[in-house]
């Protein structure tokens, strides 16, 4: 659930535990989990490291955009004596300190989600105008670019495309909207080919010498919505390969949202750690082993 490296300087986020080595970054994923804005317990086992193993396979997967993986291997790093290698193992990536833009860079090819709730009370997805009479899970006839405030506790938040470009200049959201859009476009067609719709997802990129590079993990469980293309039928909400399973469960109870949250029952840790592990699989088509 927590990471301890003794000495290094550590940002902890939702989900990953970011240590700071000068010029280059020992990111961990833990086994933490979080819906709502809430962190969860117990963790789901492994959970950190299926997520690093996908975003690897899609660091090497995805063609003419730099990313920030170096290695795999948290001994690249002078590491604290006393590091526990075997609790690292399989979770860990070593990749180039950049500048991070402040945004994330959603990409919608269905219309669920926040932005279906937006769709039925606007009209619009974060300002843009959509055909009326759409249904939940719709296949959207072009994706669409949503810019997220980033949030390191707490929700991000929807914003206009127009107001990412005021906040980092016109030219690099346009650039950064270009390449989320390519991205997602070749993630969606290949997952496709193995038997999974990418409904939508999010990207994080950072400036190295001025120049965009993807960063943060990408095409994950965490970050996108996974469907079986199997069971796909628009018009209601989706199974999912993905935590959305864990939003649902926790929609069931009587969890105000405003207060310490439930914790997860064993059945429901259990599930969830199965469709991480499946998602892998339907992907890569092998097992995820470390």
């Amino acid at each position: 659930m927590e990471s301890s490296l003794s000495g290094i300087p550590v940002k902890r986020g939702k989900v990953r535990d970011v240590y700071d080595f000068g010029d280059r970054l020992l990111f961990v994923a833990t086994d933490r989990i979080s819906a709502f804005d809430w962190n969860l317990s117990p963790g789901i086992p492994d959970k950190g490291r299926v997520l690093t193993q996908i975003s690897r396979f899609w660091f090497e997967r995805i063609e003419n955009i730099p990313n920030h993986l170096l290695s795999m291997n948290p001994a690249d790093l002078p590491l604290p004596e006393n590091a526990d290698l075997d609790v690292l193992h399989g979770r860990c990536m070593v990749v180039k300190k950049t500048e991070v833009v402040p945004f994330e860079c959603v990409v919608r090819g269905y219309l669920s989600g926040s932005g279906w709730k937006d769709y039925l009370a606007t009209g619009a997805v974060c300002g843009v105008e959509l055909a009326k009479g759409l249904q939940q899970s719709d296949l959207l006839p072009q994706p669409l670019f949503t810019p997220a405030t980033k949030a390191e506790t707490g929700h991000d938040e929807n914003v206009s495309f127009q107001a990412m470009s005021d906040a980092i200049g016109q030219e690099l959201a346009e650039t950064l909207r270009d390449l989320s859009i390519q991205i997602y476009q070749q993630g969606a067609e290949y997952a496709r080919q193995r038997g999974i719709i990418l409904a939508d997802t999010k990207f994080e990129f950072g400036l190295l010498d001025g120049k965009p590079i993807l960063i943060d993990e990408v095409l994950t469980p965490d970050s996108s919505r996974f469907w079986p293309a199997e069971h796909y039928q628009p018009g209601g909400p989706q199974p999912s390969l993905d935590k959305q399973y864990v939003r649902d469960w926790l929609e069931t109870t009587s969890w105000d949202k405003n207060s310490t949250p439930p914790v997860l029952p064993e059945e429901i840790v259990l599930k969830t750690r199965e469709k991480y592990f499946e998602a892998f699989r339907m992907l890569t088509g092998t097992e995820c082993i470390w």
